[in-house]
């Protein structure tokens, strides 16, 4: 049961690479550790990250889709100029709140000469922000006034490189050339268009305002605004659908897209009306081995027309990740702005040097008064012990093809390596005996058919983790990098540098 909790928790996290939904990790903030174990003591994080993305969350849309439980809200008019003041506040106070920011070293005279890992007592510079993500909801019906506003904000509050990637989600129902250009002048950089199917029976099905034709025209808009930064979604396991549907969609949004394709299979929520519909006959699901064949269709037809499957739902060709997922999967610091965001940051300007898995609160007019009274709309926050910042860091990393590197480990746990926890008899042994995990030099991850079925080694995964923290060595310094026999000792522990969409 431990596992499951763990499980569970670190599970929080994921949804942040799944679309739509009010932040990064949908759901409840982490629950009490395992009974079984002793509740660790907060502690500082090691080499504290120098560095956070943004997630900005916009809770209204025009209508609710058939499967959608998201963090959304139908209303009929929106008090844009209120939501912008409160948007643009609570980042301001948040940016405060973390203090997240670039620290160097200065020399007898002042001098700035280089990057330096900080400590609690450090001097703060400017801070810095390395992506801005605007989710939702339908962010695109925000007025390009609004996410200027709040670009301009994080710039006059944090450091917000040119370079920085700046995403905002769409949906081609509210994306025309105009839109968009007003929203690459405000400062968006990179689209995520919702297009999820090119079939117009399956968009009916899912309850989408726009048909295909509409998705191709405001793709194809989009590609000239913002050529090789515009990412797709696309969702397979629909009611009814079968898998030569499903790759004849695949195909034609090959022809379609950019350079980025995310791929989610379509989970039925409790309370959404195509749930209803499938748990009262009306509409059946594919069974389980036809969604796994989809799956696997998908990766093979995406790696073989040159993309790089670098996360469990996502594909890019020509270098062009999603920087601020990988934020995420990296378990780097994130910041989470608006109703029913989630954050992971330290608060640092309460003096705090632990981690704190945050919610905002989610219903959006309960979220402007307490952002108008307090400067923010936190409805909870909960310290990560560091034994959940490791849970976080496997579930989150191995949902990667670059795994988990030893450096990203040692970031965390400075003194039990991967291999001390990974490398030794147990459940991780038998898994990369059966050629579902690698651990080597690099790190431990995913091998290709361990990707596709990740979701049922973490349990395995997790009780070993948890098995050999309880460990008393486990929390002393006999196990640091340095005096691994793995032949991959020595290693620097270094600082590590979030899509709702």
């Amino acid at each position: 049961m431990a596992a499951v909790r763990g499980y569970r928790r670190a599970a929080v996290a994921v949804a942040a690479a799944r679309p739509g939904g009010g932040g990064p990790g949908r759901g409840p903030g982490p629950g009490p550790g395992p009974a079984a174990e002793p509740a660790p003591q907060p502690v500082p994080e090691p080499a504290a990250p120098a560095t956070a993305a943004l997630y900005v969350h916009w809770p209204y849309c025009r209508k609710r889709c058939s499967y959608c439980n998201f963090n959304a809200y139908v209303v009929p008019a929106v008090d844009e100029a209120a939501v912008r003041a409160c948007l643009v506040r609570e980042a301001h106070t948040l940016l405060r709140l973390s203090q997240v920011h670039r620290w160097v070293h200065r020399g007898a005279h002042g001098r700035v000469r280089g990057p330096s890992v900080p400590t609690c007592n450090s001097p703060p510079l400017p801070y810095s922000i390395t992506s801005v993500f605007f989710g939702g909801g339908t962010p695109s019906l925000a007025s390009p006034h609004t996410i200027a506003a709040v670009l301009e904000a994080v710039a006059g509050a944090a450091h917000l490189p040119g370079s920085a990637e700046v995403t905002l989600e769409a949906n081609p129902s509210s994306m025309d050339t105009s839109r968009l250009t007003g929203f690459r002048a405000a400062g968006v950089n990179r689209l995520s268009i919702g297009v999820q199917s090119l079939d117009d029976a399956e968009l009916r099905l899912l309850g989408r305002e726009h048909t295909a034709a509409d998705a191709r025209k405001a793709v194809e808009a989009a590609r000239g605004l913002f050529p090789g930064r515009t990412s797709i979604d696309l969702m397979f396991g629909l009611p009814g659908q079968s898998r030569d549907a499903w790759a004849q969609g695949l195909e034609a949004a090959l022809g379609l897209c950019d350079h980025h394709i995310s791929l989610y299979q379509l989970t039925l929520e409790r309370g959404t009306a195509l749930a209803a519909q499938v748990r009262g006959g009306t509409l059946p699901l594919p069974p389980q081995d036809l969604l796994a064949d989809m799956y696997q269709t998908a990766r093979t037809v995406l790696v073989a027309a040159g993309f790089r499957h670098y996360e469990v739902s996502n594909f890019a060709r020509k270098g062009a990740l999603s920087n601020h997922n990988l934020s995420y999967w990296q378990a780097d610091q994130y910041i989470g702005v608006g109703p029913g965001a989630h954050g992971r940051f330290m608060p640092r300007g309460e003096g705090s040097c632990s981690r704190e898995a945050r919610v905002q609160t989610p219903e959006p007019v309960a979220w402007m008064q307490e952002v108008q009274s307090q400067g923010h709309g936190t409805r909870s926050r909960v310290v990560l012990s560091p034994l959940e910042q490791l849970e976080e860091v496997l579930t989150l990393g191995l949902r990667t093809d670059e795994g988990v590197t030893h450096e990203r480990w040692g970031h965390f746990s400075p003194q039990l390596s991967l291999q001390a926890v990974f490398g030794v008899p147990g459940e991780a042994r038998v898994l990369q005996e059966q050629g579902w995990l690698l651990l080597d030099g690099s790190g431990l991850r995913c091998t290709w058919a361990g990707l596709a079925v990740l979701d049922s080694l973490l349990p395995n995964l997790l009780c070993q983790l948890q098995r050999r923290w309880a460990l008393p060595s486990a929390h002393r310094g006999g196990t640091r990098r340095g005096t691994d026999t793995d032949g991959h000792g020595g290693q620097n522990v270094g600082s590590v540098s979030g899509h709702n969409g």
